[in-house]
């Protein structure tokens, strides 16, 4: 009897056993092997501007799909609409640049800057003071009293505050008309109506074409002339490796438009990325290594924004510009 309650009990722990063997045989692989993450999606509100185009590389070669992001681009026509998109929630990062961000940011941090998107270099240049053709104005000392078309509160009356003052203006010395249109602005300096204005490239490259003339422009002062990547905060709390995987995107595309400028002109002008009378006359600049600007460039456009009255107190560059995505 007792040889037979020992066998009974042998026989069935030995089939529990196996049982749970076989069961942990056939868990092991989905422990071991889990199902691959969807791409996150990125939307990027976008101008119509030559700054785009390392992006619309990166979606050309796969890039971003590479690094399991997908993104889509919301095409804005104005500075104030990409805004608006930005703050209605329908879009999660953009092309801006510091005095944008201040003004995101003065209240609160809303937006983060992650990287540049494009910037000035001492042999290309991203924004312009040009003269009219019939100005007769050949240096900055013909600008002094001069009114000077402008978009006020933005990276252009900036631009042409600094320049002018790198040069030895004193404020007093500096008159600025407001402009806002840049096509109303190109118009009027063609027309001579403007005897000078600010334009950023291409479009001063095009209005050169037309018979302005350059009276200064950031290649003397390059750390002036940029623009920026940037995200909206919840997006990045919530998604930070997508932010880095659509920055490595970005510089993979920034490598090879570097290393081949023309390869890449098709795209130029199938995303009218420049002006259709620059085609095949336009040298696409190089675009800068992944960087952010420094705490002096964001401490400097801090201070003409509060001496412009755009912002009132002092907005903290570690909330406002993070190098922590950069590839």
């Amino acid at each position: 009897m007792d040889n037979k309650r020992f066998i009974c009990i042998s026989i069935f722990i030995f089939s529990i056993t196996t049982l749970i063997i076989s069961g942990c045989s056939q868990l092991a692989p989905q422990a071991t092997q889990p199902p691959p993450s969807e791409p996150v999606a990125i939307r990027m509100a976008i101008l119509p501007i030559l700054d785009n185009l390392p992006m619309y590389v990166a979606q050309q070669e796969g890039l971003f799909e590479a690094n399991n992001v997908s993104v889509e681009f919301i095409p804005v026509g104005s500075a104030a609409e990409r805004d608006q998109v930005i703050v209605a929630g329908r879009a999660d990062g953009m092309i801006n640049e510091t005095i944008s961000t201040l003004l995101y940011n003065k209240d609160k941090p809303q937006v983060q800057i992650v990287g540049f998107s494009r910037t000035a270099t001492p042999t290309n240049s991203q924004y312009s003071i040009l003269g009219a053709g019939n100005s007769g104005i050949e240096s900055t000392e013909g600008l002094k009293g001069v009114d000077i078309g402008i978009s006020e509160g933005t990276i252009i009356e900036y631009i042409t505050d600094r320049l002018l003052e790198a040069e030895g203006f004193s404020s007093d010395d500096i008159s600025t008309i407001a402009v806002p249109k840049i096509t109303d602005r190109m118009a009027l300096l063609g027309s001579g109506e403007l005897k000078a204005a600010t334009l950023p490239d291409p479009l001063s490259s095009l209005a050169i074409q037309q018979g302005a003339r350059v009276v200064i422009d950031d290649t003397s002062h390059p750390e002036f002339g940029y623009s920026t990547y940037s995200f909206v905060i919840p997006f990045i709390e919530s998604y930070p490796e997508a932010v880095r995987g659509f920055l490595a995107a970005v510089a993979k595309a920034t490598e090879m438009i570097n290393a081949n400028p023309t390869q890449w002109e098709t795209v130029l002008t199938e995303q009218n990325l420049i002006p259709a009378p620059l085609v095949g006359n336009y040298t696409i600049p190089p675009f800068p290594a992944p960087s952010v600007p420094s705490q002096a460039q964001w401490q400097d456009a801090l201070e003409w924004a509060k001496d412009k009255g755009l912002v009132g107190n002092d907005v903290p560059y570690d909330a406002s510009v993070s190098a922590d995505y950069l590839p």
